[in-house]
């Protein structure tokens, strides 16, 4: 029996998924899945869905729940981990701060100030978790799903040995909206994609071996495709290469779409898909969304039909290469550099291709990204390594210069104006980030 434990159970959508696909492996049939999290409610919810999956499935599948870390980690094979340190109300200061000095989030958890600070949150964390995985079950494989993504995978794998990678439905869910797009069937898709998360590009896209991007570039003549991705179809129309990451996200990554209002108006409020263009839209429709939960999902629980088909998430298939059936599995995953990426620093956090198999978690080489991507993703790059340094030192100095150099930032603020919104911040977080020099 397998066993496969996660630490944050109570992140039910991701859960529920990640149960589902693991249930629709032969392999995990018989699994003990160790649900952990630290609110007993969520965990008791949790705990309930999961078990409508197994029987849904008819497996032998057993589940156990625990409060406790370190009992959920003993004699694991397999971790999953979508935690993070602070509620609904720190998320939401994250974003209504810096928008008292002009800067418009929409999500706020993976880059800008707002990433910024939640990766501080969240580094001492994850680094406690993986102290105590080196201790307990250091052959353990742990998938972590928390954001900001590229700093938390830094941290850990900089500065623990845990066998780890960091997992982002991103580059997936894109290709199968751009085979969509093109009218082709996403299993005759072929693509290569590097950079980091969130901003990770398509370096090639083939439908058949043959080069897809021209059909692209034709589809967007098309008022109802231009309009779906209303920021990123700018990107690619501007740039060349299509980008991972939604345009809610992709507009707060870079410095020309939410610097003024009528730039926002113009590319992040008309467009069909996800609206990007609401300041703190993600905050508050996680707030909204709060207050209906348990409702909901005694719903589900009570009336719906399980769709038992993949979630199209990589963590069932990693672990099955690795410890199930030992099928090989080639899959994006967030890694140190290394010199996959050329033209990026070697100590970055990348998100690159790599494979799975009974010996474990392999980098693919990728090369040299294309000159002008390059320049805008090295900016993400160098700023992650810096705010992983500023965490580890617990400069408040590095810190700072980190976010005055955030393109979105610098776009709108001062260099004083910045240090200003800093110093709010850290005064409003200090329960979560302690004391910085």
């Amino acid at each position: 029996m397998k066993k496969i434990t996660f630490v944050g159970a109570g992140s039910l959508v991701f859960t529920r998924n990640l149960v589902k696909d693991l249930m629709g492996i032969e392999a995990f049939r018989d699994a003990e899945l160790c649900l952990m999290d630290i609110d007993e409610k969520r965990l008791e919810y949790s705990g309930r869905f999961v078990e409508k999956i197994i029987n849904a499935f008819h497996n032998p599948a057993v589940i156990t729940m625990t409060t406790n870390r370190r009992e959920a980690l003993r004699g694991a094979d397999g971790i999953i981990c979508t935690v993070y340190n602070g509620g609904n109300d720190v998320l939401k200061t994250e974003v209504d701060i810096p928008y008292k000095y002009g800067v418009s989030m929409n999500v706020g958890d993976t880059r800008s100030v707002a990433g910024i600070f939640r990766a501080l949150r969240n580094i001492p964390l994850m680094l406690d978790i993986c102290r105590d995985i080196e201790e307990i079950c250091p052959d353990a494989v742990l998938l972590n799903y928390t954001n900001p993504m590229g700093m938390l995978c830094s941290a850990m794998q900089k500065y623990t040995s845990v066998n780890i990678t960091g997992l982002c439905h991103s580059v997936v869910n894109t290709a199968d909206m751009l085979a969509r797009w093109i009218e082709a069937p996403i299993e005759e898709i072929d693509y290569t994609c590097a950079g980091v998360n969130h901003q990770a590009f398509y370096l090639e896209f083939k439908w058949n071996g043959k080069d897809a991007y021209p059909l692209l570039r034709d589809k967007m003549r098309e008022p109802q495709i231009l309009n779906e991705e209303q920021v990123r179809n700018e990107i690619f129309q501007q740039f060349g290469y299509y980008v991972t990451e939604s345009s809610g996200h992709s507009s707060e990554y870079c410095a020309w779409f939410r610097k003024r209002r009528d730039l926002i108006e113009k590319y992040c409020t008309h467009g069909t898909g996800w609206n990007p263009g609401e300041h703190a839209f993600a905050v508050n429709n996680r707030i909204k969304r709060e207050k209906t939960l348990y409702e909901d999902i005694d719903k589900w629980l009570q009336e719906e039909e399980i769709d038992l088909e993949s979630s199209g998430e990589y963590a069932a298939h990693i672990f099955n290469a690795i410890f199930g059936d030992r099928k090989p599995f080639v899959f994006n995953g967030n890694v140190i550099n290394e010199g996959c990426i050329t033209n990026l620093p070697k100590e970055a956090c990348v998100e690159i291709p790599m494979l799975a198999t009974r010996d474990g978690l392999k980098k693919i080489f990728v090369g040299k990204l294309p000159d002008n991507i390059a320049i805008l993703v090295n900016t993400t790059a160098q700023i992650e390594n810096l705010v992983v340094e500023a965490c580890m030192e617990k400069d408040k100095e590095k810190v700072i210069n980190a976010v005055q150099m955030d393109p979105l930032c610098s776009a709108v603020c001062s260099l004083q104006e910045i240090r200003d919104m800093c110093e709010e911040l850290f005064v409003i977080n200090r329960k979560y980030l302690g004391e910085y020099k």
